[in-house]
């Protein structure tokens, strides 16, 4: 079943902070998602309900980076940019025009 889903690129939402708090994960350092990135499965960061979660996409990276020392989310931006619910040849220039170049140019700065 893993296989499938990474094969056919089926996104994986994951929201650390809720996973911790519904018992998903038993801490930051020992959720799926590292393995899961490191296998190159399509995943995707979300704060599922910011307000109960206390949490914010910032807080959620922050966490993520202090856990798993991930050098860049850009990725994760391009994961959930390729999963977005717009057409295909919408999605594109997006990922091509606004992400990565955004990231090219942190790295230039």
């Amino acid at each position: 079943m893993a296989a499938y889903v990474r094969d056919r690129r089926i996104s994986l939402e994951m929201c650390p902070s809720s996973n911790l708090q519904t018992g998903a994960a038993p801490s930051i350092a020992d959720h799926p998602i590292g393995l899961l990135t490191k296998l190159r499965f399509r995943v995707t960061v979300n704060t599922d309900n910011r307000l109960m979660s206390g949490t914010s996409m910032t807080r959620e990276l922050a966490l993520l980076a202090e856990a798993f020392g991930l050098p860049g989310f850009r990725g994760f931006a391009i994961n959930a940019m390729n999963s977005a619910f717009i057409p295909f040849d919408e999605r594109l220039p997006i990922i091509g025009n606004v992400i990565k170049s955004w990231y090219a140019d942190q790295l230039k700065a």
